[in-house]
Protein backbone atom coordinates (compact mmCIF):
# COMPACT_ATOMS: atom_id res chain seq x y z
CA UNK A 1 0.00 0.00 0.00
CA UNK A 2 1.35 3.38 -1.01
CA UNK A 3 1.66 6.32 1.39
CA UNK A 4 -0.51 8.45 -0.92
CA UNK A 5 -3.32 5.88 -0.66
CA UNK A 6 -3.02 5.86 3.12
CA UNK A 7 -3.20 9.66 3.36
CA UNK A 8 -6.57 9.63 1.54
CA UNK A 9 -8.20 7.55 4.29
CA UNK A 10 -10.08 9.02 7.25
CA UNK A 11 -8.95 8.52 10.85
CA UNK A 12 -11.57 5.82 11.44
CA UNK A 13 -10.52 4.01 8.28
CA UNK A 14 -6.87 4.27 9.32
CA UNK A 15 -7.61 2.72 12.71
CA UNK A 16 -9.57 -0.08 11.04
CA UNK A 17 -6.76 -0.67 8.54
CA UNK A 18 -4.24 -0.77 11.39
CA UNK A 19 -6.19 -3.44 13.25
CA UNK A 20 -6.56 -5.48 10.03
CA UNK A 21 -2.84 -5.28 9.36
CA UNK A 22 -1.99 -6.32 12.91
CA UNK A 23 -4.29 -9.33 12.60
CA UNK A 24 -2.67 -10.24 9.28
CA UNK A 25 0.79 -9.93 10.82
CA UNK A 26 -0.25 -12.24 13.66
CA UNK A 27 -1.50 -14.84 11.18
CA UNK A 28 1.66 -14.56 9.08
CA UNK A 29 3.87 -15.04 12.14
CA UNK A 30 1.83 -18.07 13.14
CA UNK A 31 2.19 -19.57 9.64
CA UNK A 32 5.91 -18.82 9.71
CA UNK A 33 6.29 -20.63 13.03
CA UNK A 34 4.74 -23.82 11.69
CA UNK A 35 6.53 -23.59 8.33
CA UNK A 36 3.37 -22.96 6.32
CA UNK A 37 4.29 -19.48 5.05
CA UNK A 38 4.30 -19.26 1.24
CA UNK A 39 5.80 -15.78 0.85
CA UNK A 40 8.16 -14.73 3.67
CA UNK A 41 8.58 -11.26 2.14
CA UNK A 42 4.95 -10.57 3.04
CA UNK A 43 6.01 -10.29 6.69
CA UNK A 44 8.23 -7.29 6.04
CA UNK A 45 5.66 -5.73 3.69
CA UNK A 46 2.95 -5.88 6.36
CA UNK A 47 5.31 -4.43 8.97
CA UNK A 48 6.09 -1.52 6.66
CA UNK A 49 2.39 -0.94 5.98
CA UNK A 50 1.74 -0.83 9.73
CA UNK A 51 4.53 1.73 10.12
CA UNK A 52 3.09 3.86 7.30
CA UNK A 53 -0.39 3.84 8.84
CA UNK A 54 0.97 4.73 12.28
CA UNK A 55 3.02 7.56 10.77
CA UNK A 56 -0.01 9.10 9.08
CA UNK A 57 -2.08 8.79 12.26
CA UNK A 58 0.67 10.53 14.25
CA UNK A 59 1.02 13.29 11.64
CA UNK A 60 -2.69 14.01 11.91
CA UNK A 61 -2.51 14.05 15.71
CA UNK A 62 0.29 16.60 15.61
CA UNK A 63 -1.50 18.69 12.98
CA UNK A 64 -4.68 18.84 15.09
CA UNK A 65 -2.74 20.08 18.16
CA UNK A 66 -1.35 23.10 16.34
Amino acid sequence: MKAAEIRELSVAELNEKLSDLKAELFNLRFQHAINQLDNPMRLSAVKKDIARVKTVIRERELKSVQ
